[in-house]
């Protein structure tokens, strides 16, 4: 633990282009900050000479670092995108996509509400300040207190592309990371926020919305591990990190490690979900 939280230090500490051959700097996602620092502490105690420094920031900062060339490994809860692909070459790097675990990304609600379930469409207008109160969702009659991400995150980022279809209501509360939304919510009657499912699951004082496709769709917990791993979640996505090209040394063995039985369960203990046949084959195939 001791080495972990030196490492921290050091990662903090780190200027542009300071990546060295000695340790392996992680930057980005907050939703994914937790699950890898764990999985970085897990990986120094198999393997002494081994030092990872994990940060976070956002999914915006593990990407532009990795096509600035700051890091070894970028943690993003989205893809990245086609300029920042091309970004990334105009500097003579290669992203290079892992996706290691899977995130069903939970609506939560303060625990006396009783608003539990929502369609995407629901989701969406509550974020685009179209539905202000929660009686029109047939709870109690409050205004309705959205709490979100700021821009460099991912989770913001996705939940506006892949849900919301538009922009987010100016009166959004916008949060540092994933902790801090839930607690919000928690002491907030009229709160709604969204967090990584291994942020939610456990939580006290908070209720972990149900979620449907469509009205007249089945509500699916997104705590629920068949139903996640089945696609059956409306809000399922898988979490990446990134490398310039394929990775080697230390930071190759850390990958595997996370990709093995040992990262997969460390995944699943912090409320995440292991990724499937179809992504491990796509992560073994840029090993190789």
């Amino acid at each position: 633990m001791k080495k972990l939280i030196a490492a921290l230090l050091i990662g903090a500490f780190c200027m542009a282009g300071a990546v060295s051959a000695k340790e392996i700097l992680v930057k980005g996602s907050d939703t994914m900050l937790n699950l890898v620092q764990r999985l970085a502490e897990a990986f120094g105690s198999a393997q002494s000479d081994a030092t990872v420094s994990v940060t976070g920031g956002g999914s915006g900062v593990g990407i532009n670092a990795i096509v600035n060339g700051d890091c070894n490994i970028g943690d993003a809860s989205r893809s990245i995108t086609s300029k920042e692909i091309s970004d990334a070459r105009s500097n003579g790097v290669e992203p290079t996509e892992f996706a290691i675990a899977i995130d069903g990304l939970s609506l939560v609600v303060n625990g006396q509400n009783s608003v539990n379930q929502l369609t995407k469409a629901q989701i969406g207008a509550i974020y685009r300040g179209e539905i202000k109160n929660w009686k029109e969702l047939g709870g109690a009659d409050k205004k309705i207190t959205l709490y979100g991400r700021q821009p460099s995150s991912g989770t913001y980022v996705y939940l506006r592309d892949e849900v919301m279809k538009g922009d987010y209501a100016s009166t959004m509360l916008q949060m540092n990371g994933n902790s801090q939304i839930v607690e919000a919510v928690k002491n907030d009657l009229s709160g709604i926020g969204y967090a990584g499912a291994g942020y939610a699951k456990g939580a006290e004082g908070i209720n972990v919305v149900s979620v449907a496709s469509a009205e007249g769709g089945e509500y699916v917990s997104p705590l629920d591990a068949d139903k996640v791993n089945n696609g059956d979640y409306p809000i399922t996505r898988p979490l990446f990190q990134y490398t310039n090209g394929a990775p080697k040394g230390d930071a190759r063995a850390f990958i595997e490690f996370e990709l093995g039985p040992d990262g997969q369960k460390i995944v699943q203990d912090e409320g995440f979900f292991p990724v499937n046949a179809a992504y491990q084959a796509q992560n073994e195939s840029k090993l190789k």
